[in-house]
């Protein structure tokens, strides 16, 4: 399977959860490490610019392309099996015990969840602590300028 992330070139590699640890986000709490990828480029842009406005773009974002093994262990969720709030913002606590007892369980390497930005597409979460984390691999990075038109 391919997967997608768009992130900050000097924050790019190595692949870890630890930005996401910093201060959490929708599926972790601060201090659990996880690490965000997309099913599509267009889904990774999106997720990510949903925090910016033109005047605080930045210019330096990669997009990684990263190949995980068609054998590694994934739990798929669906709007139906999370709680009603699940895509509110900002995000309620719920959505990150979710994530949180993911990676407790250590029994999957890949939780698939919905996406809140784009209706129908799926995020991929990968923990970190997983054993076969060490499977995951980046098959590209390249530069991504933001189309500016998307911020108008």
């Amino acid at each position: 399977m391919e997967v997608f992330r768009l992130a900050r070139e000097a924050y790019a590699l190595p692949l870890s959860g630890l930005g996401a640890a910093i201060k959490g986000a929708r599926w972790n709490s601060a201090g659990v490490e996880l690490l965000y990828t997309a099913m599509n480029r267009s889904l990774a842009m999106a997720e990510v610019a949903v925090h910016f406005t033109l005047a605080t773009l930045p210019d330096d974002y990669v997009m990684m392309t990263i190949d995980i093994p068609d054998h590694v262990a994934s739990q798929t969720l669906h709007t139906a099996d999370l709680p009603a709030n699940w895509n509110a913002f900002p995000h309620p606590p719920a959505t990150q015990q979710i994530g949180d007892a993911f990676v407790r369980g250590n029994r999957h390497a890949l939780l698939i969840i919905p996406s809140v930005v784009t209706q129908g597409d799926f995020n991929i979460l990968i923990n970190p602590k997983h054993p076969d984390f060490q499977l995951v691999q980046v098959k590209e990075m390249v530069p991504f300028p933001f189309d500016r038109r998307i911020f108008k």
